[in-house]
């Protein structure tokens, strides 16, 4: 059984199942989409949901957060199923939802399939026995709802981390280091995505790639759009790519400043750029995608091109790990292009 909550972490799933050394991994799994609230998410959900019935998944779309009994709800419908479970498979280990369902899955072997960077810190936090916090948080105190969840979170992480007799497996394109002892990494190379999709047909010009870091109260609004200009004049891009988390108000903002036309993409951006057309660069700021993309992309030619985070960008409330983690993300990326710091606004 599977549980996600993103489109990323359905393809993940997806990459895992034919991956896996199990013979009926897919005749087995039932996918459990824990439904978020955002029109984006779900629209992509419901795109990767189609995907993975048309590949023989059972998926299950679970309203979990629709309304005050929803959680409750849902693990009751869920609980028979998880003590059937031979396996489980989860997309977020931040999750205080996931984090709820792993309290009753007992000691059935665990797979963590990627989200993204995230993965990076989760290792990272296991293997340094701490409690498991989002890189972009700020630490400190923790408000009435972390204090009441504490307990949840605290089963949770004793559940990831691995003993002897309970291994965790986790399935990623993400670069780790210092794996924790009773972790196995399985390298996720993007095999169904390449195999299932394209080659796309290759244009001339560039194509930018959108992140949620003004979103999530990392990065200035105004500096980012002086970046995004900066960098869609320098490359002379056309197309901007936005992250499903990005808000209307800041897209709206982005076309009127640079004329980039926006796209709302129906998939994950790894199946949307080797499905096609696509820019002979790509143009993205530290995210997923500069580990991702010249995987899903291997062999047609498209460069990936990165512009690190410049300091000023950051907002004053963002986490102290913000700017050493972003650096990371793009210092550990390989076979991507690092663009001169005169690509970014002074």
């Amino acid at each position: 059984m599977a549980f996600v909550e993103s489109p990323v972490q359905l393809l993940n799933v997806l990459e895992w199942a034919r991956a896996s050394a199990a013979g009926d991994a897919v005749d087995a799994l039932t996918v459990v989409v824990l439904s978020p609230t955002d029109p984006m998410s779900r629209g992509q959900l419901r795109r990767m949901a189609e995907l993975a019935r048309d590949e023989g998944f059972t998926v299950r779309w679970q309203d979990a957060r629709g309304g005050a009994g929803a959680p409750l709800r849902t693990v009751r419908e869920l609980a028979p199923l998880l003590r059937r479970a031979g396996r489980i498979v989860i997309g977020d280990p931040f999750s205080r939802y996931v984090q709820l369902l792993l309290t009753l899955v007992g000691t059935k072997e665990l797979t963590v399939v990627d989200d993204g960077t995230a993965t990076m810190e989760f290792i990272g936090q296991i293997a340094r026995g701490e409690r498991l916090v989002r890189w972009h948080r700020r630490g400190g105190s923790r408000g009435p709802r972390e204090l009441v969840l504490a307990p949840v979170t605290a089963a949770a992480r004793r559940r990831l981390t691995p003993s002897e007799a309970r291994p965790v497996e986790v399935f990623t394109s993400m670069p780790v280091e210092d794996i924790p002892a009773g972790i196995t990494v399985t390298r996720n190379t993007f095999e169904w995505t390449r195999a299932t999709f394209g080659p796309p047909r290759v244009h001339e010009g560039a194509d930018m790639v959108g992140t949620s870091l003004v979103e999530t109260g990392v990065v200035d609004a105004d500096q980012y759009i002086e970046a995004v200009t900066a960098l869609a004049r320098t490359h002379k891009a056309a197309r901007y790519f936005a992250h499903r988390r990005e808000s209307a108000d800041k897209l709206h903002r982005l076309h009127l400043a640079t004329g980039l036309e926006i796209v709302r993409p129906d998939l994950p951006l790894e199946l949307i750029a080797r499905r096609g057309p696509v820019g002979s660069t790509i143009l993205s700021f530290p995210s997923t995608v500069v580990h991702t993309l010249p995987l899903a992309l291997a062999g047609t030619g498209v460069r990936v091109a990165v512009c690190d985070i410049a300091p000023e960008w950051l907002k004053s409330s963002a986490s102290p790990r913000a700017q050493g983690f972003l650096s990371g993300v793009t210092t550990t990326a390989k076979d991507v292009h690092r663009l001169p710091t005169t690509a970014s606004p002074a």
